[in-house]
């Protein structure tokens, strides 16, 4: 049984990998039932091929390869090649046309290495060693399919496949370069989420200040930033949200789930849960899951 055709002509896709921009002239995919004339790209065009069935030859500027199921190779400008296919096991192909727009080098060695091998490599021919099939195969699905999200799906497929040419190119080079770190706001928007989540019966603006390492003004300054809300704001919603969970999920009096979430006694804690959820703590607790839902 024959797979499905593909053929993208006029889908506007450009992949960025550091300072490499490449144009995606087309995808196709198709079988050979009889063979391709010998032909070349532009100076600025490179066809990365990948046989999943049958068998054939590749000729190329001259040279004789033996494709089989599994060959993958790239023709870049000016190789004069063509394909010659089995009438008795036709090739399939997938075959993606990538222009080069610009190459302006990459501060990251990983990036800057996948720019210039590709770039710099006009013929490669050999068998795939990184499960690029499966790729490709989400690849015709996606193109088929178009679900909502199908045009960033691809964009990302197409970005893996040049990444994965790469490390066949290069036999899986070992990078050089570390996983970047998150920043040391991302680290403290950490803090201050665990310290809401774990710590809203005792913590203070002063106390989370000493986990930032910074100012209670300046922790006042981030949270807002990050969260749009000031401190007190954040330590109430903490508060009502545990205790709302509380009142519908236990059988604990409302004197002691006052306590437990940070209240000294009750009567403050009735009149801060009536101001935010609108409702008395034991009308709350007497509505149905349904209402628990709308309020929050």
């Amino acid at each position: 049984m024959e797979l499905p055709k593909v053929s993208i002509e006029n889908m506007n896709v450009k992949l960025s990998l550091g300072g490499l921009l490449l144009n995606v002239l087309y995808v196709r995919f198709g079988y050979f039932h009889q063979s391709f004339v010998e032909h070349s790209h532009s100076m600025k065009s490179y066809e990365l091929h990948y046989i999943p069935r049958g068998r054939g030859i590749l000729v190329a500027n001259g040279l004789q390869y033996p494709i089989i199921p599994g060959t993958l190779y790239m023709t870049g400008p000016d190789i004069a090649h063509e394909q010659i296919t089995d009438l008795s096991d036709p090739m399939a192909e997938y075959c993606i046309c990538f222009e080069v727009l610009s190459n302006t080098g990459s501060d990251d060695p990983d990036l800057a290495l996948i720019a210039d091998q590709f770039v710099q490599t006009s013929f490669w021919f050999g068998q795939d060693k990184q499960n690029l099939l499966e790729l490709f195969e989400q690849l015709s699905r996606e193109t088929s399919d178009r679900y909502i999200g199908w045009h960033a799906t691809v964009q990302n497929i197409m970005e893996q496949l040049v990444i994965k040419l790469v490390r066949n190119y290069s036999n899986n080079y070992p990078t050089t370069s570390v996983m970047p770190l998150k920043t040391l706001d991302d680290e403290r928007v950490v803090i201050i989420e665990n310290s809401f989540l774990s710590s809203f019966r005792d913590i203070t603006v002063r106390t989370l200040a000493q986990k930032l390492g910074l100012s209670v003004r300046q922790t006042e300054r981030i949270i807002h930033r990050y969260f749009g809300m000031s401190f007190t704001q954040m330590l109430t919603k903490a508060r009502m949200t545990a205790a709302a969970h509380l009142l519908h999920t236990t059988t604990m009096s409302v004197s002691e789930i006052a306590q437990h979430v940070g209240f000294s006694s009750l009567e403050p804690f009735c009149n801060a849960f009536k101001k935010y959820f609108n409702v008395s703590a034991g009308d709350f607790r007497a509505s149905n899951r349904k209402n628990y839902l709308s309020f929050l």
